[in-house]
């Protein structure tokens, strides 16, 4: 189950107070002070860890709290360290202030790593504050408080390419012939409860060729005022660098396919312009279910006319278009990663000294 929301509460650990005590030896009536500093408490550290594709272990546990330093000791004993948690989240994890709403830290790589309470240092034994003019000083200072935060999760799926359409378009289907992924699959509408993701390899002589595909629940009219599933899980594809808009020739419910294409259009930029300006493949699917090639011609042709833009067409059942589509697929991704990179190369200041 994608469980994709999680709030927590995390605090870090207090630092160890410092120690007053002082050396007793037998024969040294007049021993120093020997107070240890107290030790450091423990971080509560993020860590995007891939593999871990839910948040749902943070919704059983709400409290993550790190170890306290221990506290000084006599003979300028050092207090241990508190230890560190760890707290795991899938990559794609936002990660807000929930009392703030300010975003804390996008974990959106593998293996990234982000304290976000930081351990209080330990505090000064007396042994610390000697001086030629205080030799027996009985002063030390306590730990460091901890740091606490309430966080608000929120999961953002990492994908190449986001598969949208209405429910029951074939978008399932589409990503379990695709890849080795295995949705839920059946004939009736919003069979995809949640997104799924699914890997592609691409064939050809260049090896190592693949593409991630994240399968969004279908779309309906009013879904950007809530309506429907879709909404729930519009903002997995805010990450995706492609759009694969699955428009179904024959759809169940007898609507026509141009105005499915153009509901799903206006509730994308009803939710965000950046995700309706993202590139955009429109694909026809279950052209299997037309008698001739002349038929399927015609089809696309009508299509494409009226939604004024190219259309390809596709058969999961038979797998006609399906190297094509995943042929423009990589080529379009490529594109945007080129892009994204020379965006921040400009963005990037120039390391050369400028003289005056």
């Amino acid at each position: 189950m994608l469980i994709d929301r999680a709030t927590i509460f995390v605090r870090s650990g207090k630092g160890g107070d410092g120690a007053v005590s002082f050396r007793r030896e037998k024969y040294i009536p007049k021993g120093g002070p020997n107070g240890g500093d107290g030790g450091k408490g423990g971080d509560v550290r993020l860590v995007a860890k891939a593999g871990v594709d839910t948040l749902l272990d943070l919704t059983g546990r709400h409290h993550w709290f790190a170890e306290n330093g221990q506290p000084g000791g006599i003979k300028q004993r050092i207090g241990k360290d508190g230890a560190d948690l760890d707290v795991l989240v899938p990559p794609g994890t936002l990660v807000y202030n929930d009392e703030t709403g300010e975003l804390i830290v996008d974990m959106d790589t593998p293996d990234k790593e982000y304290i976000v309470a930081k351990g209080g240092k330990g505090g000064f034994g007396n042994e610390h504050f000697k001086s030629a003019t205080n030799q027996t000083p009985r002063e030390s200072t306590p730990g460091e408080p901890s740091e606490e935060y309430r966080l608000r999760l929120e999961l953002k799926l990492i994908a190449d390419i986001g598969l949208i359409g209405k429910p029951n378009a074939g978008k399932s289907t589409l990503l379990s012939v695709l890849s080795k992924a295995k949705p839920k699959i059946a004939d009736y509408p919003f069979t995809t409860l949640e997104p799924n993701l699914g890997i592609a390899e691409l064939e050809g002589n260049f090896g190592g060729r693949r593409l991630i595909f994240a399968d969004i629940p279908g779309l309906i009219e009013g879904a950007s005022d809530g309506h429907g599933l879709g909404f729930e899980f519009l903002r997995h594809v805010e990450r995706t660098r492609l759009l694969v808009h699955v428009v179904e020739i024959d759809a169940t419910d007898g609507s026509d396919p141009a105005e499915n294409y153009k509901t799903i259009r206006r509730e994308l930029e009803a939710h965000s312009k950046t995700l309706a300006q993202k590139p955009e493949i429109v694909i026809l699917s279950k052209i299997e279910l037309l008698g001739t090639h002349e038929d399927c011609a015609t089809a696309v042709a009508l299509l494409q006319d009226a939604i004024g833009c190219d259309v390809l067409p596709i058969s999961s059942v038979t797998g006609d278009g399906l190297t094509d589509l995943l042929e423009l697929c990589w080529k379009r991704v490529q594109g945007a990663k080129q892009a994204e990179q020379a965006q921040g190369d400009a963005a990037t200041p120039s390391n050369q000294a400028t003289s005056t």
